[in-house]
C-alpha cells in the first residue's frame, strides 16, 4: 500500500486547503459541481455524499464524470452520516455507490467509509485533468429585488447581498457550525434539503438563517438536480421553510418561483 497517500477529510470542496495526492472524503454532494472541484484540487480519490441521489440522480453524477478521467470516486448513503462533515462520513458513513475505479480497488455499497478510504490509497492517479465545467452563475429576474440562481455556496459574491438566491448546494452547514449558513445577508435564500439526511441535517441552514431574520427554504431533492441551481428555480419544490419564510406565506409545496416572488416588492 502506497504510504505516502494519505486518506484527509473536509467539510466542502469549496473550502478546501491542501488535498493534493491524498484519498478526500469530503462532505460536499457528489454532483458534477463538487467532483470537478475535487478533481481540480489534485485529489487521489473522493468519496463524496449521495445526497439522496435525488432528480436525475445528481448526487452521484460526479462519480461518472470522474471516471471519464480515470479517478476513483465513491459516495456514502445521504442517511448513513451528515452531509457537509466529512469527519462524520468517515467515522460512520457506509457506501453507497462507487464507480469503475473504485471498484477496482474492492470499494462496494455496504461497506465502511473507512475501509473504502484505506482501499481507494491504491487506486491509480486520474490519467487526466478534469473535464472543463463552467459553474452557473446567472441572473433569472431582476425584481426588485434581483433573483440569482448559483449551482454553489462557493460562488458567492459580496453583491449577493440583498438578493434572492436559490443555491444548488445542500442545505446543510458545514461541520455544524452555524456561521456557514450564509456568507452574506441574502433577502432570501433556497437550498436543495439533500435527501433531508442523517440528523435531518439537509435543513439545518434553515434555523441560523431565520436567527438573522433572512426568509429560507429547501426545495426537496426529487424535484430539481443538486448543485443546479436553475434547475432549482425550474422544477424545484419546496420541502421546508423557515419561520421568516412562513411569516411571508411561503409553505412547503411551493415552487422556488413563488417563494421568489412572496419577497419581491409589494409582495407575490
Amino acid at each position: 500500500m502506497p504510504d505516502t497517500i494519505l486518506v484527509a477529510t473536509a467539510e466542502s470542496l469549496t473550502q478546501l486547503e491542501d488535498v493534493a495526492g491524498k484519498v478526500l472524503v469530503a462532505g460536499s454532494h457528489g454532483g458534477i459541481i463538487a467532483a470537478y472541484l475535487g478533481a481540480k484540487a489534485g485529489a487521489h480519490a473522493l468519496i463524496l455524499n449521495d445526497a439522496g441521489l435525488g432528480k436525475d440522480r445528481a448526487g452521484i453524477a460526479g462519480l461518472f464524470y470522474l471516471e471519464e478521467i480515470g479517478m476513483a470516486a465513491a459516495a456514502v448513503d445521504c442517511m448513513s452520516a451528515r452531509i457537509g462533515d466529512g469527519a462524520d462520513m468517515l467515522a460512520r458513513g457506509v457506501i453507497s455507490h462507487a464507480n469503475a475505479f473504485a471498484a477496482i480497488c474492492g470499494v462496494k455499497a455496504g461497506q465502511a467509509c473507512r475501509e473504502a478510504g484505506e482501499r481507494m490509497r491504491n487506486a491509480p492517479p486520474p490519467r487526466l485533468a478534469p473535464l472543463p465545467y463552467t459553474e452557473g452563475r446567472s441572473k433569472i429576474a431582476d425584481g426588485p429585488p434581483q433573483v440569482w440562481a448559483l449551482d454553489s455556496v462557493g460562488k458567492l459574491v459580496p453583491e449577493d447581498a440583498g438578493r434572492i438566491l436559490i443555491i444548488g448546494s445542500h442545505g446543510a452547514l458545514h461541520g455544524g457550525r452555524r456561521e456557514s449558513a450564509l456568507a452574506v445577508d441574502a433577502a432570501a435564500a433556497v437550498f436543495h434539503d439533500a435527501g433531508g439526511g442523517a440528523d435531518r441535517i439537509g435543513f439545518s441552514r434553515l434555523g441560523p438563517l431565520n436567527e438573522r431574520g433572512i426568509p429560507a427554504a429547501t426545495v426537496d431533492g426529487m424535484t430539481a438536480r443538486i448543485g443546479d441551481g436553475r434547475s432549482l428555480w425550474e422544477t424545484g419544490i419546496l420541502s421546508r421553510v423557515n419561520a421568516a419564510a412562513a411569516s411571508k406565506g411561503a409553505r412547503p409545496g411551493d415552487s422556488a418561483r413563488q417563494f421568489a416572488a412572496r419577497f419581491f416588492s409589494g409582495g407575490a
